[in-house]
């Protein structure tokens, strides 16, 4: 491989993994502690992520229940989990946090594989974007000189090898999340 495009793999490296952190918000049929880590609570004047306030666990299927390490954010967090975009409904429960999920119904499970292929295709872009920035700076390499024609074309070749290799593992990543949402 060449050096110019490995230089440049730990940026496409950066897309897969934003795509997987992305799509752990997307509700399967199970209820997972990683619908919720993310949600921004605001507390003691600042926001931050609810798994740096709380622990969160999934005792059963279809419930996350959340327990603050100060009792005093109780109401925070409440709070932020009503008006993020998840639409759910928290039940504070004396120290706890209770979010029961239903089920998900067919039409639900049609409209967040909708949202994941809208994501994969947003990753896909930044993959290409990536890929130009790369391709750019090999063909000013070999107009400043630096490397030959053969090295250019050389290195154009290797990076449409690594662009397949990231999208086939995108559309990996998708594949299986999408299995896990229309799993009954």
């Amino acid at each position: 491989m060449n050096s110019i495009i490995e230089k440049d793999k730990p940026q496409f490296e950066k897309v897969l993994e934003f795509f997987k952190k992305d799509i752990t918000s997307l509700r399967t049929g199970r209820a997972a502690p990683s619908l919720v880590e993310a949600v921004k609570v605001e507390c003691y004047g600042t926001k931050s992520d609810l798994m740096q306030l709380a622990s969160i666990t999934a005792p059963e299927p279809q419930t996350i229940t959340i327990k603050p390490w100060d009792k005093n954010i109780l109401k925070d967090i409440e709070r932020a989990l009503q008006s993020s975009d998840l639409n759910i409904n928290p039940v504070v429960d004396s120290d706890l946090i209770r979010i029961n999920f239903p089920s998900l119904t067919e039409e639900s499970r049609k409209e967040l594989v909708k949202i994941l292929h809208k994501k994969l295709e947003e990753a896909r872009v930044s993959l290409r974007s990536q890929r130009e920035k790369t391709r750019e700076e090999v063909i000013t390499l070999e107009k400043e000189k630096n490397i030959s024609e053969d090295e250019k074309f050389q290195a154009l070749k290797d990076l449409e090898i690594i662009t397949k290799e990231y999208n086939d593992k995108l559309k990996e990543v998708s594949d299986a999340k999408e299995k896990e949402i229309i799993t009954i």
